[in-house]
């Protein structure tokens, strides 16, 4: 059942970065930011139900997957803030930032049923 409930999840997080490219690409910079926030950053830990999935990993994967939605997080201000003020520079770099936690995370574990 946590194998499925991890998947799912990783699955999810997929499927939130390619809305939020999408977003940024129509320069849709509000739901962009909502996007990241609710689906990645550090508000949408509760709705992955990650408290009770942090007690089967390995703390060094905790702490990567923690690092992941503060970045993304980190990245929903970055978007909003640039969206809004017309300085979309840092945009792209804040976005590799989530996506190098995932790629940590996915070269040091595999998840086994």
């Amino acid at each position: 059942m946590m194998w499925n409930h991890v998947l799912e999840n990783m699955r999810d997080h997929l499927l939130a970065l390619t809305a939020i490219q999408q977003h940024l690409a129509l320069e849709e910079y509000e739901k962009a930011t909502a996007a990241a926030e609710n689906q990645l950053g550090m508000s949408s830990l509760n709705s992955h139900g990650t408290s009770h999935m942090a007690r089967f990993m390995p703390t060094a994967m905790q702490q990567i997957g923690t690092q992941m939605h503060k970045a993304a997080s980190r990245f929903a201000t970055i978007v909003q803030e640039g969206g809004l003020g017309g300085n979309t520079n840092k945009i792209p770099e804040s976005l590799a930032g989530v996506v190098q936690q995932c790629a940590a995370y996915h070269s040091s574990y595999r998840v086994h049923p």
